[in-house]
């Protein structure tokens, strides 16, 4: 493609922002997945497209000379835990490459090998990890979520000592950014107050250009990153998903999903729900994560105030105004989604009780998040049908909704109308647990792609849902639950 663009302008900051470092060769590569509609945004030359050449660069073995591979540095909380040096342990930032309409997105290669930040890790990424990011990642961008996504798969020929040998693969992820809460607080640590405004410089330049007009460039920074955050979570929430391990090295600046490790999607509905075997307290539960993000971006305000203000007295209280707004934004934006998804045009303040009983009553009765959303819509027309088999408690089910039948009887809107709305947001297909460990476990011990190939097709259009498919929209059996994912480190 003649408009193949590529830029590293993270990688021209040079240190100690990141450090050059080569992917470690594999044995024997071959190609799991590919997504030929994200390398034509990207404009990739379809020379790469699995081609002998994109199967040496995407698994690191041999590189082209448009490519500068460098390992990003950041630091993070960890389970509230302070860690002044992460960085990429087992990633390496290839390149930006820029779409037609000239936005930059990173393309990094994740279980490339060693790196200066790998510590005592061995910097590769088994198959199933590798596998379940490429399924949820892109099944979150067919949802409309914020979020990195997945361009290329590649099996390593390389074997892997976890608390088993497991197969080593490579995913290539592409972001509008890599840059964490982490990275600033790695650059505040060190004390530079111009390596700090050198950063957040570059980062309102690439990400939130509208922030240099600003008479406080560094407070409007905050401010966009509080705000692109507060719709994100709310994106989560909305869909029942669960990121898992909400650490400020995991917390995109660029307000997309990222580090797809013990992220799940949940299936009955708990508020209390975590996946994480590590998340002993609930830290990262469902119900808990806005107040997570409020607090890591707390974290994400202390990095920036000397550059907010020459007082800290005043720099506090700027930020402190600032980062107060995101539960207001949170709120709203997850009022409006839940209201959507149980058929309201508009949802006000009024229609908090509502969505609260409805989720209350689904807590009670363990109904399946994704399912009785779903169903929602055919109980428009009658309270009996769709959505009326995940509770238990007819009673309190009927009296629901007679109160939702009378709000969407005051829109005056047909309930056709309403019903396809409501299909429009709700999905009918997500990534289940069961489905993607299925798909895993098949591809591990017997290198069978089927399941991991239909999951991924059907996933590309979770609103509707062919005959043919309708097995991987169902709820796991008692005995199919799985309570804990794993992040592949």
């Amino acid at each position: 493609m003649s408009n193949f663009t590529v830029q590293h302008s993270l990688a021209d900051l040079g240190t100690p922002f990141s450090l050059p470092c080569n992917p470690t060769p594999v044995a024997v590569p071959q190609w799991l997945a590919f997504n030929p509609e994200l390398a034509a945004q990207l404009q990739l030359p379809e020379s790469y497209w699995l081609t002998d050449a994109g199967l040496t660069l995407f698994s690191g073995n041999t590189l082209p000379d448009w490519v500068k591979p460098v390992a990003h540095a950041y630091a993070g909380h960890q389970f509230g835990h302070f860690v002044p040096q992460l960085g990429d342990g087992r990633a390496l930032l290839l390149a930006e490459l820029a779409d037609s309409s000239g936005q930059l997105f990173d393309l990094q290669l994740k279980g490339a090998g060693q790196t200066p930040f790998s510590r005592r890790g061995d910097g590769r990424a088994p198959l199933g990890p590798v596998l379940r990011e490429y399924l949820v990642s892109e099944a979150m961008h067919a949802l409309g979520v914020p979020t990195t996504r997945a361009l290329a798969a590649v099996l390593t020929g390389d074997w892997l000592q976890r608390e088993t040998a497991e197969p080593g693969a490579i995913i290539t992820r592409v972001a509008k950014s890599h840059i964490r809460i982490g990275s600033f607080q790695y650059i505040a640590n060190h004390g530079d107050r111009e390596q700090l405004k050198t950063f957040a410089d570059y980062v309102i330049q690439r990400h939130y250009p509208e922030c240099a007009d600003s008479a406080n460039p560094y407070l409007a920074l905050l401010s966009a990153v509080v705000s692109a955050q507060a719709k994100l979570i709310a994106k989560w929430m909305s869909i029942g998903f669960i990121h898992g391990v909400m650490n400020t090295d995991n917390m995109s600046i660029a307000g997309e999903t990222i580090d797809y490790g013990p992220c799940a999607f949940m299936d009955a509905f708990n508020p209390a729900q975590v996946y994480s075997f590590i998340d002993k307290q609930g830290r990262y539960a469902w119900g808990n994560q806005p107040r997570i993000a409020s607090w890591n971006l707390a974290r994400f305000a202390e990095t920036l105030l000397p550059l907010i203000a020459t007082q800290p007295e005043q720099a506090v209280e700027q930020a402190t105004a600032t980062l107060h707004s995101f539960n207001a934004e949170n709120e709203a934006a997850f009022l409006q989604l839940m209201g959507e998804k149980i058929g309201l045009k508009a949802a006000t303040k009024d229609d908090e009780g509502l969505i609260r009983d409805l989720l209350n009553l689904m807590s009670a009765s363990k109904a399946d998040f994704s399912q009785t959303f779903r169903l929602l819509s055919r109980s428009v027309p009658d309270a009996s049908q769709g959505a009326a088999i995940q509770f238990a408690d007819s009673g309190s089910w009927q009296s629901w909704c007679a109160s939702w039948h009378a709000r969407l009887a005051a829109q005056n809107i047909a309930s056709e109308q309403v019903q396809q709305q409501m299909d429009n947001c709700n999905p009918a297909l997500i990534p289940r647990n069961h489905q993607i460990a299925r798909a895993i476990e098949r591809a591990t011990t017997e290198g069978d792609l089927t399941l991991f190939n239909c999951l991924h097709t059907a996933l590309k259009t979770p609103f509707t849902l062919s005959e043919a498919q309708a097995d991987l929209a169902l709820p796991p059996k008692p005995e199919q639950c799985i309570s804990n994912t794993f992040c592949g480190t």
